[in-house]
């Protein structure tokens, strides 16, 4: 019996050497080449598009910069890989990218049959319909018979079939793979509607040629949780990454933003401590400096900044921060305790 629990010991032994032979390799990786390479969208405006000075801006953008922030001490030190909807998985999984932040939904069979790890929400929405006001139209359950535009490769196509299917209406779909062509087909009249996440509609519409001639029809159709993404395999990258998000959320909670993270470094509060490694410990655990979550903070701000920043009430989108707001103003973006 003793001789069973030793080689069980030896088993368990030999299993974490192997598992954890994987572990790490991601961000020895991006250590190594000196920058984190983020897939983003190729182009949504407040959430990843690039200015025309070629500064790519937006809360996915911002997502990737604090990953940055972590990992380097440095918000700049990241490339971005625009990708459509088609691409972004397999440029994960291939290695083209270190992570995803292109407005992804985590799904299950995207969590399993795709070999892809989540992070953390950073936006949680649902799928509706764009339309010009022309059409007459009010509800998208009178849109029987309309052509409708979407793209390949996303939760969406799945959604809108359901959901004429479930409502005994037609609709035909004209499925364009690009994004920014895409939006040119519903802009020329070439559909009907336009659909995808509300965010991302809303993202359409403020670069519109004439955005007050378009309206989001109030149905919301799915849910849509939408998370970086990271290959499967390598739990330290995939725990960096998510905390990265947490860490940007954990800040609001606490008060913490960009213009007095300072400051609280001289706070009494054992929670602001252990968060900004004045007390040492969740920088080891994740293998970063003891200053990661400073460094986001100070360099990219906190999320309630980040959200306002880049589709809040006072931009072009005009977003509440309804469902994104933090857990104790009855919105879900709630952290766990940083200890």
């Amino acid at each position: 019996m003793k001789g069973f629990k030793i080689g069980l010991g030896a088993l368990a032994i030999l299993l974490m050497a192997i598992s954890g032979g994987m572990a790490g390799e991601t961000l020895d990786a991006v250590r190594a080449k000196g920058f984190v390479q983020v897939g983003v969208n190729q182009g949504l405006f407040g959430f990843g598009m690039a200015d025309e000075n070629g500064t790519w801006r937006g809360l996915d953008v911002d997502t990737g910069r604090a990953i940055a922030a972590a990992v380097f001490g440095d918000a700049n030190k990241v490339k971005f890989t625009p990708l459509t909807a088609v691409q972004r998985f397999t440029a994960v999984q291939s290695g083209e990218v270190d992570v995803l932040c292109r407005n992804a939904t985590r799904t299950l069979s995207r969590d399993t049959a795709l070999g892809l790890d989540f992070g953390h929400v950073n936006y949680y929405d649902g799928q509706g319909f764009l339309i010009t006001r022309k059409l007459g139209v009010k509800s998208a359950k009178e849109l029987d018979g309309a052509t409708v535009c979407v793209l390949p490769g996303t939760t969406t196509e799945l959604n809108v079939a359901d959901f004429f299917r479930s409502n005994n209406m037609q609709w035909k779909p004209v499925v364009i793979e690009s994004t920014p062509e895409l939006n040119k087909a519903f802009f020329a009249g070439r559909c009907d509607c336009l659909t995808s996440d509300i965010s991302q509609l809303a993202g359409i519409r403020a670069v519109a040629p004439n955005p007050g001639e378009y309206m989001i029809l109030p149905e919301v159709i799915s849910k849509e949780p939408l998370s970086p993404a990271v290959r499967h395999g390598d739990s330290e990258w995939r725990d960096i990454v998510d905390y990265t998000v947490l860490a940007l959320i954990n800040a609001e909670e606490l008060g913490i933003n960009s213009k007095n993270v300072d400051q609280m470094l001289k706070s009494n509060d054992p929670k602001v401590q252990r968060f900004l490694g004045v007390t040492p410990g969740n920088g080891k655990a994740l293998g970063l400096d003891e200053k990661w979550a400073y460094n986001i903070v100070k360099q990219v701000g906190n999320y309630g900044e980040v959200f306002d920043r880049n589709v809040g009430p006072d931009t072009a989108l005009g977003l509440a921060r309804g469902l994104n707001a933090l857990w104790t103003d009855g919105g879900l973006m709630y952290s766990p305790p940083f200890k």
